[in-house]
């Protein structure tokens, strides 16, 4: 596999960041075609909040986590370290003592495809962990390991650079050619979403579209 750390690769535009701050990772999921994401099995381990920031990407051996420690030096304010520990479980990659100094350093997340441990800790806090399990058994520091190079967590690409938004629905990743039609798409979508919640609460929501396509997929339909 190798033993390298590649520079860093660019970084999102500020901008960007504050703007997909405001869009949950549903309503930008639906705006990809419901294809550039992954739910379980990785899930928020923090206490709440949304993650979106520039990858900065990890590939470790399984229950190894030297390059990891090397990547949380290396990477910048407003990075995601984004980590491909190939989703094994029996060692931890990270604890409570990693994410803090990720926090400290002004990182904007940890993604780890693999397990975390101090889990009532990382869940009290909401610094942004996304991880695939727990355990208790710590990690080993032997390596190798590679830094910035492309990556897949629980199938889903992840290349340095690209933008990783994430919340308690799940994670994913946009490359930063699509930003600005992603952007578009899910903001619009949002907005519908939000006339259509108040429409329902005030009791005019317009349920027609049912029939409609239950009609078009000649669904047979006997009323009792």
């Amino acid at each position: 596999m190798g033993f390298t750390i590649h520079p860093r690769r660019g970084g999102i535009d500020p901008v960007w960041i504050e703007r997909f701050k405001l869009l949950p990772v549903s309503t930008i999921s639906d705006s990809m075609e419901r294809f550039h994401g992954v739910g379980m099995p990785l899930r928020a381990m923090h206490g709440g909040g949304r993650m979106v920031g520039t990858a900065f990407t990890v590939k470790t051996r399984p229950g190894d986590n030297l390059i990891v420690h090397k990547a949380l030096d290396l990477a910048a304010p407003g990075d995601v370290v984004v980590v491909d520990a190939g989703g094994a479980l029996e060692n931890a990659i990270i604890g409570e003592l990693m994410a803090a100094y990720a926090e400290q350093r002004g990182l904007a997340g940890i993604v780890i495809f693999g397990a975390i441990r101090d889990s009532a800790e990382l869940a009290s806090g909401t610094f942004p962990v996304f991880a695939t399990g727990v355990t208790h058994r710590g990690p080993y520091k032997d390596g190798p390991g590679v830094i910035n190079i492309p990556i897949a967590v629980a199938g889903l690409p992840v290349s340095p650079g690209d933008l990783v938004c994430g919340d308690s629905d799940g994670l994913l990743a946009i490359t930063p050619a699509a930003l600005e039609d992603v952007h578009d798409r899910a903001a619009q979508k949002l907005a519908a979403e939000q006339q259509m919640m108040l429409a329902i609460r005030a009791g005019t929501d317009d349920r027609s579209w049912i029939d409609r396509a239950l009609a078009a997929a000649g669904c047979d339909y006997r009323d009792a």
